[in-house]
């Protein structure tokens, strides 16, 4: 179903057969706790009642427990949070307000894969009261909200939008691991379906965001604004693997370059790497999605999640050619992959392009093993189909070693990691944080 562009801005205000809910005494329901739910739960826990709801029965086991597998949320702030966790979407009826903060993944074919939206919709349909107010969080194309989630809205719920409920869109900006910029200290867009519903979403927001809000204008702007701040990032990140990949042909250290560069005043401190993750490496496709259905095709955005894609096969490449320089046999070699998560110091696995590497190695008939104490091993195993050590397997000698993810504990005891080298060996330092001649390649 489709919805004309203008319909939510041309409901007459006084045309409601509810009111907004009172924003001091509201019951809020959290739909979905990953990496941006959970901590979104606990921080209006501090003002209002609010649920929990997730599918994932043993993430509410879990969370109930105490325990967060993704450590965005410590047990002791878990527990004095008073949230109710639950798996039951009967404990949703007594909310007025929805908060949705599902992921948003793309499928094989990178066009965008709404199922997890669309069936948080469908519960949320069946439970809101008259008066509510539902809020999305995730990342999606401009125009998706109107046209995809309030048609299902109002068709489940028999209800009618900027009547019976409002809607209003305030996109995550969570970054997984970053202990120095948590919810309440990054700004936070708010938006919604007529004038006083975004002012109400927008006082909801103020309550828990020390940083401020940005009150957008419409709830496309602030679809699109976030669907930009990725792409550019990642825009922004495969100009500089090109470079990388430019200078190692010429054989110029790309580091050095870029440091030397970053001494003018306005030239931009991104660096090479593996573009993995929920935002940067997904975001994009969104926008992409919705430009080509209006006729545009955005050559620079596609150009770029292309070559960023191809960076795993590229680090391969670089690997195997050094291996061959060497004179080491790739077959039957033990390679030493160090991280397999997407970002240093984070448990978090959504879209890692380690994977491909390991995965391409393996099909070389390479022994690798995979060390990274920061992750779930039996997460891996179900999500990637992986084996990971949480441990130095120090029974090994290792004819290769590469330094994928940046954990502080791999650069905390690299001489423990050194002393399960071979003599002659292959070290490659994707993240460029070693430091010393022996290292052989670097992105």
């Amino acid at each position: 179903m489709s919805r004309p562009a203008n319909k939510l801005t041309s409901q007459p205000v006084n045309a409601s057969r509810g009111n907004l809910p009172d924003l001091e005494s509201a019951r809020i329901a959290v739909i979905g706790l990953g990496y941006v739910g959970l901590p979104l739960a606990v921080a209006l826990s501090k003002h209002w009642d609010v649920v929990g709801f997730d599918v994932g029965r043993k993430r509410i086991e879990d969370l109930s427990s105490g325990y967060d597998h993704t450590r965005e949320v410590d047990t002791d702030t878990l527990a004095e949070s008073g949230v109710t966790f639950t798996a039951d979407p009967e404990e949703l009826r007594s909310c007025q307000v929805f908060i949705v903060a599902v992921p948003t993944p793309v499928n094989q074919h990178h066009y965008p894969d709404l199922r997890p939206l669309q069936a948080a919709t469908k519960t949320v349909a069946m439970q809101m009261p008259l008066g509510s107010v539902v809020i999305y969080e995730s990342t999606v194309y401009p125009g998706a909200t109107e046209e995809v989630c309030i048609p299902e809205l109002e068709l489940l719920s028999g209800k009618t939008v900027n009547e019976d409920f409002w809607v209003g869109y305030s996109p995550e900006r969570i970054n997984p691991g970053d202990k120095e910029r948590g919810l309440a200290d990054i700004i936070k867009i708010t938006s919604g379906s007529t004038p006083p519903a975004a002012d109400w979403i927008d006082a909801l927001y103020q309550k828990i965001i020390t940083a401020g809000t940005h009150k957008a204008s419409t709830i496309r702007v602030a679809e699109a604004a976030k669907a930009i701040e990725n792409t550019q990032r990642d825009v922004n990140i495969a100009l500089v693997n090109e470079f990388a990949m430019m200078f190692n042909k010429m054989g110029v250290d790309t580091q050095a370059v870029l440091e030397a560069a970053g001494t003018k005043w306005n030239f931009l401190p991104f660096k090479p790497g593996l573009v993995g993750g929920h935002c940067i490496g997904v975001d994009p496709y969104y926008l992409i999605h919705k430009a080509q259905e209006a006729g545009y095709h955005p050559e620079l955005i596609l150009a770029s999640r292309r070559i960023n894609n191809n960076m795993a096969q590229h680090v391969t490449n670089q690997v195997l050619r050094l291996m061959a320089a060497k004179r080491i046999n790739v077959v039957g070699a033990n390679i030493l992959v160090l991280g397999i998560a997407f970002k240093e110091n984070c448990p978090d696995l959504r879209n890692t392009q380690v994977a491909p590497i390991v995965g391409q190695l393996e099909d070389f008939h390479a022994n690798v093993y995979v060390y990274d104490p920061e992750v779930d091993a039996q997460e891996c195993q179900e999500e990637l189909g992986l084996t990971v050590h949480s441990k130095l397997p120090v029974d090994k000698e290792f004819d290769c070693v590469i330094m994928a993810v940046a954990h502080d504990v791999f650069t905390d005891k690299w001489m423990e990691i050194e002393g399960v080298l071979a003599l002659d060996r292959v070290v490659y330092d994707v993240k460029h944080v070693l430091r010393g001649s022996w290292v052989d390649g670097r992105l």
